[in-house]
Order: C-alpha cells, then sequence, then structure tokens
C-alpha cells in the first residue's frame, strides 16, 4: 500500500464533492469525506507514545460518523499502530490504508474542507502528498450557498470573506509546493470533464480512466443530482448548468459587493466582472446602507472567525456517535497552526 495520498482542498459549494467523485470512481485511488483530521483531531491528544492518549484519540476516530461509515477495524489499527512509529500521521495513514484495502485499491485520499489551511502541515507528515484545490466563481458560489441555506439567509459577507481567505491560500500553496499543489477551476472540470480529468491524473502521477467520468465509485452523489445545486440532471452526468446562473440568483448589489472586495483575484481566475449599472436612488442604497452593513459584518466574521481558531475549539458533539466530545483536546495541541478559513 502506498502513501502518496490525495487530497481535495477548497471551500465548500466549489465542485470539491464532484471532484471527489471522479477520483473515488478511478480504478487506483479510494477516497474518503470530510474526515477533518488536521482541524479536529491532529496533534490535539498529546504525545501518542503514552497509551491512555493513543486510546483517547482511537476511541474518537472510531466514534466519529465520517469514519464509522468505513467500518474500520479497531483491534487491526491498534496492532498496526504499536508496531510502529507512533504519530499522528501514521494512524491516520493506517486507518485509510485499511479503507482502501477493503476496496481493493493502492491509493488512498481525502475531501476535507478547508485542507488549504494546512498545506503545510499535510506536506511536513506525507512529502509524497499532492493537493488539488477546487476554485469557483464567488458570485456563483455564494449564488449555490443561497439555494442551500435559503436566499434569505445573511451569508453574503461570511461567503465573500470564505472565498478570499481560501484563494489566497490556494495562491501562497501554490507557489510554495509548485509540484504538489493544483487548482482547478469547477467551470473547466464541468465543461471539459475529461480533459481536466487526465491534466488531474498527470499531476497526482496516475493513468487516466474512463470510469472516472461514471461516477460509479459514489454512487449517492452520482444519483443525487450531480454538481448542480439548482436541478436535478441525469445521473452520471456532468453539467454546466450552475455556470453563471448567479446572473438569476443574485441582486446586483450582492454581485457589487463580491466583485468590490474580490475583483483581483476573480481577474487572477479568469472569472471576468459584471459591468453593474444602477440607478441614483440605487446608487444611495447601495453606498449609504448595503455597502456598510455587510462590509461591517465581513470584518465581524473575520475577527469571530480568528478568535474561534485561536481557542482550537473541538468538534461538535453531532459529529460523534456517542454525542460526546473532550473540552481539553488542546492539551497536546499548542504548537499547532490556528485554523484560519
Amino acid at each position: 500500500m502506498e502513501d502518496r495520498p490525495i487530497f481535495i482542498a477548497g471551500p465548500d459549494r466549489s465542485g470539491t464533492t464532484l471532484l471527489y467523485a471522479l477520483l473515488a470512481s478511478h480504478p487506483n485511488i479510494s477516497m474518503v469525506r470530510r474526515m477533518n483530521y488536521w482541524r479536529w483531531f491532529n496533534e490535539r491528544y498529546g504525545d501518542l507514545n503514552v497509551p491512555e492518549n493513543f486510546e483517547r484519540l482511537l476511541d474518537r476516530l472510531l466514534h466519529y460518523k465520517r469514519i464509522k461509515r468505513l467500518d474500520p477495524d479497531g483491534e487491526r489499527i491498534r496492532n498496526e499502530f504499536l508496531q510502529g512509529e507512533h504519530s499522528y500521521a501514521r494512524l491516520i495513514a493506517i486507518l485509510l490504508r485499511q479503507n482502501a484495502e477493503k476496496a481493493g485499491k493502492p491509493r488512498w485520499g481525502d475531501k476535507s474542507l478547508h485542507t488549504e489551511h494546512y498545506a503545510d502541515l499535510a506536506f511536513s507528515q506525507f512529502p509524497q502528498a499532492k493537493i488539488i484545490h477546487m476554485t469557483r466563481d464567488p458570485r456563483d458560489r455564494y449564488a449555490s450557498v443561497r439555494k442551500r441555506f435559503g436566499k434569505d439567509s445573511p451569508r453574503l459577507a461570511a461567503a465573500t470573506g470564505r472565498w478570499l481567505n481560501s484563494m489566497k491560500a490556494a495562491l501562497r500553496n501554490q507557489k510554495n509546493y509548485p509540484e504538489r499543489y493544483l487548482i482547478v477551476r469547477y467551470e473547466d472540470l464541468a465543461a471539459y470533464p475529461e480533459e481536466t480529468s487526465r491534466k488531474i491524473c498527470q499531476f497526482i502521477g496516475e493513468v487516466y480512466s474512463p470510469e472516472m467520468l461514471t461516477m460509479a465509485g459514489e454512487t449517492e452523489y452520482r444519483n443525487s443530482g450531480g454538481n448542480s445545486s439548482f436541478n436535478k440532471i441525469q445521473p452520471g452526468t456532468i453539467s454546466t448548468r450552475s455556470i453563471g446562473r448567479y446572473h438569476e440568483v443574485l441582486s446586483p448589489y450582492e454581485t457589487l459587493f463580491i466583485q468590490r472586495f474580490s475583483d483581483t483575484l476573480m481577474l487572477e481566475f479568469n472569472y471576468p466582472l459584471d459591468d453593474v449599472q444602477l440607478s441614483v436612488l440605487q446608487k444611495i442604497k447601495y453606498f449609504t446602507w448595503f455597502l456598510p452593513y455587510h462590509y461591517l459584518r465581513m470584518r465581524a466574521w473575520k475577527f469571530i472567525n480568528f478568535i474561534l481558531c485561536k481557542r482550537k475549539a473541538p468538534p461538535p458533539a453531532n459529529r460523534f456517535l456517542d454525542g460526546r466530545t473532550e473540552s481539553n483536546l488542546t492539551l497536546g495541541g499548542s504548537h499547532v497552526k490556528p485554523y484560519v478559513q
């Protein structure tokens, strides 16, 4: 079994699940979803040479819903772990190797949101890893957020801030790790799935397989409506319907707000800006109320997010089968880099 993991990065509603379904359908690649290893588990339980720390961590992993779905063999994981280096990365590798072995695949990977903020840690723990970062037009991404959470949900400020943080991290990581970090536009993957999948396979060192486009390795996603939040599509089909959908969903104010703060990065990734025209009354409303209101909300979101990251809050209890989490997870993790969305 190879430890050449593939990690999918990027914010929600950016096409990360589409890429996950394609990679999970490759005959050589086993993928899992939202393990959130670096955010919620890595270095939070102290030195794993201490048996009590290891057992606490293993217990939480085996009760974590996303991992429990993999039906891991806890006793086998324990026995194998105790025979070698007692590190966090090795424990996760053992768990995901076991899952890949059950699928008859030699390589494993994970799709967890915001992995881009842990790239340095990922590459230090897994030197042979590759990270693929999905990006999407922030206007379309916010349109999808609105579709997902409801049009009246005030998420514009947070959605804009999250996209900006993610893309800044993407560019920084690509500069620091040019051979190990790839940025893929959702629009390219949706419009040219075979061509883009071939480029992705070349990047990760795998031969392209037509099975990827069937998405047979992730039937739940394939059959649930695919890569469109707005319309169900034929199973196994990759649609471009969601590209440019923001024109029908967002108000001119929302489009202007996103472009005002994201314009430089949007142009960097070839997302042309709209020439939004407002009447005199609309301009007064936009500049006197809408813009300052959402700008202050975005600043508040960044501040609150920073505080939450500094606190290194444990994962929510509802992520575990027993509804239990621990309040002292930071005992062993004082040196962990803060999570920044």
